[in-house]
């Protein structure tokens, strides 16, 4: 059997530094909470936790100390409350992330409706829209909903994607946008380590000798499972967060597998798959 790993995967730079940030901070002997999982990877989060800093999910399970804000960002009123509570904030917010915080507010400021395409519940999106007011924004992730939005009523119409998505694949929920209110304008905050992981991807899972492939990262991780369904649509695919979901009777049959990780799977835990692999089949270089 032959593994072959795609052309970009992995940790993307915001991720690893965010990892790095909170890691100095431990080993410094720091001592925190993480509001939410630093990364959406229970690896990254039990490393975390083994080092001394904690994940919770509201700033009110932290009474003193210093509380992390993950890379996904939060809502700048997060800030000013952290304060409030005295604590210290170690920040490792992503600059993809910040570039659009910083992007939507000028546009609002400006007098544009603004539209997220996104998921509603992730933290990312969450954090661009928790402290707008509901009149002033959209968040939109189907054509149906796009459609659904009488988009002439603004006079401009300022659109972001949420990082973890791949812009080209939402081209339609846009075009929906953009026909209905000429005046709708795109904002220029691609992640572009988002977009090579997929298209990455997207070339690993199309390739002839590919028999399998497995992605692997954090099952709750959005550019995770946005990478699986990608590869899903060429070739037998499974998301595993590690060796402890690899299933010998995939492989049965199987000449070729190909290997990918989402944007905040650790370089340790897809060198352990690959590993797990060579020890379940033999390889071939």
């Amino acid at each position: 059997m032959k593994v072959k790993r795609a052309a970009k995967y992995g940790f993307c730079s915001g991720v690893r530094v965010a990892d790095i940030k909170v890691k100095r901070f431990a080993r410094g002997g720091g001592r925190g909470a993480i509001l939410g999982q630093v990364v959406h990877n229970e690896r990254v989060v039990e490393e975390m936790a083994g080092l001394g800093v904690r994940t919770v999910k509201t700033m009110d399970e932290v009474a003193d100390g210093v509380i992390v804000f993950s890379a996904h960002g939060v809502p700048p009123s997060f800030h000013e409350g952290a304060r409030r509570r005295g604590l210290e904030v170690l920040d490792t917010t992503c600059k993809f992330v910040y570039d659009i915080h910083h992007a939507s507010q000028h546009a609002r400021a400006a007098g544009a409706h603004l539209v997220f395409v996104g998921d509603p519940g992730h933290r990312e999106v969450i954090g661009y829209t928790h402290d707008l007011d509901p009149a002033f924004y959209h968040i939109v992730h189907t054509v149906e909903q796009a459609q659904a939005v009488d988009w002439s009523q603004y006079a401009a119409i300022t659109i972001f994607y949420q990082t973890t998505l791949n812009a080209e694949e939402y081209e339609d929920v846009v075009r929906a946008i953009e026909d209905a209110n000429p005046k709708a304008v795109r904002a220029d905050t691609i992640c572009y380590a988002t977009k090579e992981n997929q298209d990455a991807a997207r070339v690993l899972a199309s390739d002839p000798e590919v028999d399998l492939v497995l992605v692997v990262g954090g099952k709750h991780s959005a550019n995770t499972r946005h990478l699986h369904d990608i590869c899903a649509r060429f070739k037998p695919s499974y998301l595993v967060q590690g060796v402890e979901d690899l299933d010998p009777a995939w492989l049965e049959g199987v000449a070729c597998v190909g290997l990918t990780a989402g944007a905040s799977t650790p370089d340790y835990v897809i060198d352990e798959v690959e590993q797990r692999l060579r020890e379940l089949a033999p390889t071939r270089a």
